[in-house]
């Protein structure tokens, strides 16, 4: 019966569903506020009017592209058109017109874009972005889950775009590049990458490198995904979606639009009523499962965490678990085995069968994160190994349940130690000397040497853990970026991290690089000879303006050990190691990352190697906000009592929409 009465209502809608199949809609109409309303046959209504018309002149006859600037003062309006490379001009043509009307329709505002269909777009305003400013399509959300092996299906797809943005940037004259590659004999992966024609070389391939690197935080196991920014898009999908020379799509068999949409439209209608239904029928069948099927295990009386039973991913670096009955383990989620709170979740002291103790982290509910995603970039992390990198044991998957679990670290985190006055005197200049150590030479292994380049963009001492003998690992790989291979510099228009350890360049214009990293070992470094905060910074009673510039002060006069930590000159430490650890670290906090050393220059200088050691010039004096870019700025709320665990990476992505 229910079925009959979805099958009468679509009926009663299909003229509707038809019309929004056959006549394509903006994926987005954004109307920015930012300078205001104009008003009708006004000086600026009048330029708008005039640079569509051009955009509508010249944009087709142009390959598609067409930039241009009406009037002067304030009354100046920037514009752009962009068609994707490979429609014809007539396509072209009529979505840019269709594009205009409705961008004039919806917006009477003095900046705004619209982008139709995905095959054209039409933007306004004083300022024309041209470098990456992401946006991923909420319909990304509900495509598939690839049913192949997940971390292969994103390492292709990585392939693929990456090979298709070096095109697009190097070596195509439409700034535009569309190909497939076959996956398996069942699944061929097509992208396509492309750029505003206004940028340069390097600035297309930085838009598409960040670009692409969101695609495979939002979608790298989904059957399909967009991503686009100010001044580049890209996008893939498991069938072909983009035309060839000709203007045609291939295809064996032409099939009508509206014979798709009908069909698509009642097949909808069929499977979400048999969805319904199974699902129904799926939690009366859970409710009556065994406990001991699988998964995550608690025995009452203890914390111990069993993880058993079937696999849903396997791999040499990391295996995954399912967790079918999560409220088995609520011992393990009790207030007495907790050990931090986190923005995205909980963590827990817990102990494998073996003994073993580990810290688990219950990710929480309104992570933005999908399981399938988590998965991917799960395995991701999985592959970064090294003594100094915080290890990531296992991931227990199931639903809106999602476990991470790491090694446990006793000694909790570095500012637990550094920022405490009596648990300072704990760290003896050996000890601060091989947390020093084991921080560079983690990030020359993410920097340099692994599989991967990454950037981990938010060191900071309660991200530096300590195990049981004091050694150095880094963790919360939260919101770091993997690079691909010939990249060297990314954007963002979401700046995320803590006062006092971003560079400049990242805090104020969204830029970083593996120089943004060394400039956060720089101050942690200073902080660690120090014993003080960077932003809290006191000296013979007063406070100075920061730790940065005192110490910049001090090497520059040659008095060096005037910023040490009392507690080593009272010490039997060695000074001149201590005075040359200074140095080093007012070398990496240069305002000018060009001038800041690689972290494999910073390893070679601490043991001693011979390298010009110049004077450095002057760090940053403050970094403020800038808010024309969206940026928000906030400051750590990190205690310093917080244990290691708090501090576990608030997801396994290593990117993240910007």
């Amino acid at each position: 019966m229910m079925i009959n009465q979805r099958a009468i209502a679509a009926v009663l809608v299909l003229p509707l569903f038809l019309h929004v199949c056959v006549a394509a809609e903006p994926l987005d109409t954004p109307c920015s506020s930012n300078r205001g309303k104009y008003t009708a046959n006004s000086p600026f209504d009048n330029n708008l009017k005039n640079l569509l018309g051009s955009l509508l002149a010249n944009t087709a006859r142009n390959e598609g592209f067409y930039n241009a600037s009406v009037g002067d003062g304030a009354d100046r309006v920037l514009g752009r058109a962009l068609c994707r490379g490979d429609i014809n001009s007539t396509d072209c043509q009529n979505c840019l017109e269709k594009a205009s009307e409705e961008l004039k329709r919806q917006c009477q505002t003095k900046e705004a874009m619209i982008r139709y269909d995905q095959r054209c777009k039409v933007e306004y305003g004083s300022t024309l972005l041209k470098r990456y400013n992401g946006k991923y399509l909420e319909s990304n959300n509900e495509k598939k889950t690839v049913s192949a092996d997940p971390a292969q299906f994103s390492q292709a797809l990585k392939e693929l775009m990456d090979h298709l943005s070096e095109e697009a940037a190097y070596h195509s004259r439409l700034m535009f590049a569309a190909q497939s590659g076959k996956f398996s004999e069942q699944i061929t992966i097509y992208g396509l990458v492309q750029c505003t024609r206004d940028l340069s070389n390097e600035e297309c391939s930085n838009c598409l490198g960040s670009a692409s690197g969101d695609l495979e935080g939002c979608c790298g196991s989904r059957e399909g995904g967009t991503v686009y920014g100010g001044a580049c898009s890209v996008r893939f999908e498991i069938y072909q979606f983009y035309y060839n020379a000709t203007g045609n799509k291939k295809s064996k068999t032409w099939v009508p639009v509206t014979i798709v949409c009908v069909l698509a439209f009642l097949m909808a209608v069929l499977v979400g009523s048999f969805a319904r239904y199974r699902q129904k029928r799926k939690q009366v069948k859970t409710d009556k499962e065994e406990k001991g099927h699988s998964g995550i295990e608690a025995r009452p009386g203890s914390n111990s965490l069993s993880i058993v039973g079937k696999y849903v991913l396997s791999s040499q670096d990391m295996p995954s678990v399912e967790l079918p009955v999560v409220e088995a383990a609520m011992e393990i989620f009790s207030q007495s085995n907790k050990l931090g709170q986190g923005g995205f979740g909980t963590v827990y002291k817990s102990v494998l069968p073996s003994g073993e103790e580990v810290a688990v982290k219950r990710l929480s509910r309104k992570s933005w994160q999908g399981v399938e995603e988590l998965k991917n970039e799960v395995m991701l992390i999985a592959k970064l190994q090294h003594r100094n990198l915080v290890r990531l044991l296992g991931c227990a998957l199931e639903g809106n349940e999602k476990l991470l679990i790491y090694e446990f670290m006793p000694n909790k985190s570095l500012d637990f130690f550094l920022f405490d006055r009596e648990k300072r005197l704990l760290l003896d200049w050996k000890t601060r000397f091989n947390i020093i150590d084991g921080i560079a030479r983690a990030l020359v292994y993410l920097h340099e040497d692994s599989r991967l380049k990454v950037i981990h963009r938010d060191l900071k001492p309660s991200n530096i853990l300590l195990d049981s003998d004091m050694v150095a690992k880094i963790s919360d790989f939260g919101i770091a970026r993997i690079f691909c291979e010939k990249q060297n510099l990314a954007n963002t228009r979401r700046v995320v991290g803590t006062y006092g350890y971003m560079a400049p360049e990242y805090a104020m214009g969204g830029l970083f690089s593996i120089k943004s990293d060394v400039f956060s070992f720089g101050v942690i470094m200073l902080e660690i000879i120090s014993g003080q905060r960077n932003s809290n910074f006191y000296i013979n009673g007063s406070s100075h303006q920061t730790l940065l510039s005192y110490a910049w002060q001090v090497v520059n006069e040659e008095k060096e050990l005037e910023v040490a930590d009392p507690v080593l000159i009272e010490s039997s430490s060695p000074m001149e190691e201590i005075a040359r650890c200074i140095h080093i670290g007012v070398l990496c906090v240069q305002e000018d990352p060009a001038e800041r050393p690689r972290m494999s220059e910073v390893v070679h200088l601490l043991k001693g190697g011979q390298m010009p050691m110049s004077k450095p010039s002057r760090p940053p004096i403050s970094m403020g906000r800038r808010s024309n870019h969206g940026i928000h700025l906030k400051p750590s709320s990190t205690t310093a009592s917080s244990s290691l665990n708090h501090h576990l990476t608030d997801s396994c992505a290593t990117t993240f929409i910007d």
